[in-house]
């Protein structure tokens, strides 16, 4: 086994399934099965779930929300994902909580360090949502502070794309797949791996990231047993 903790970064669009909106049961229920996989080989697991696939704060601000209060519904998007996905890992077994960055029990219990750590040292999976609780902050910036925070080894972001290319692959058939990138490349290619802030605060605190597709079952194991489907980036 390669890690022995892990950050979980989840898209909030890929739990819509082949909907258009909201949570598909299949895909949580698929995503519960392969966390519980890795949770029984005594993976320690934290997971920060998006909330595109409700509210996404950035829509909002287009269509007229103040951006606080835009990104503040998306925060609480990313709360109801916790909730659901919590049911699913509980589901099949696999003890599990979610702590909030904002205070809401008993939805969840407010998030601290010590707290997610000494969940994570008992085996359970630790659900942090609410992003980082501030707005103009994005959940993949939630997510390099939870990972840096929690002490994990690395951070994995679960996409529907099976690494970073050079272009987007949907819409660029020649893109070529890197198997390994630098913090200072993606800067310098401009590429969307993550948002500025996000990739930064990995850079500095030498938090390496690791992208790959979480929607094919069985992949997220496989990234944990060493296999090299997705795209690792480092300094």
């Amino acid at each position: 086994m390669v890690y022995n903790r892990i950050l979980l970064k989840l898209s909030g669009e890929s739990l819509m399934g082949e909907q258009k909106y909201g949570i598909d049961q299949q895909r949580l229920e698929d995503y519960a099965v392969q966390i519980a996989d890795i949770v029984k080989m005594g993976v320690q697991v934290a997971i920060v779930i998006g909330g595109g696939n409700i509210f996404r704060g950035l829509s909002g601000t287009s269509k007229g929300f103040d951006r606080v209060l835009g990104d503040q519904m998306g925060m609480l998007a990313t709360v109801i994902n916790s909730l659901a996905l919590n049911s699913a890992l509980q589901a099949v077994g696999i003890a599990s909580r979610v702590l909030t960055a904002i205070r809401m029990e008993p939805v969840g219990e407010f998030y601290s360090k010590q707290k997610a750590i000494a969940s994570l040292k008992a085996g359970e999976v630790v659900i942090l949502s609410g992003g980082t609780g501030n707005p103009f902050f994005t959940t993949d910036t939630g997510s390099s502070l939870r990972a840096i925070e929690v002490e994990a080894d690395i951070m994995l972001k679960g996409t529907r794309v099976d690494g970073i290319y050079t272009a987007d692959p949907e819409k660029d058939p020649t893109a070529q797949k890197f198997e390994e990138i630098s913090y200072d490349e993606i800067y310098n290619r401009n590429l969307k791996v993550m948002d500025l802030t996000a990739t930064t605060m990995c850079r500095e605190n030498n938090m390496p990231i690791y992208v790959f597709d979480m929607d094919t079952p069985g992949n997220l194991k496989k990234v944990l047993m060493g296999e090299k489907i997705g795209t690792l980036v480092k300094k």
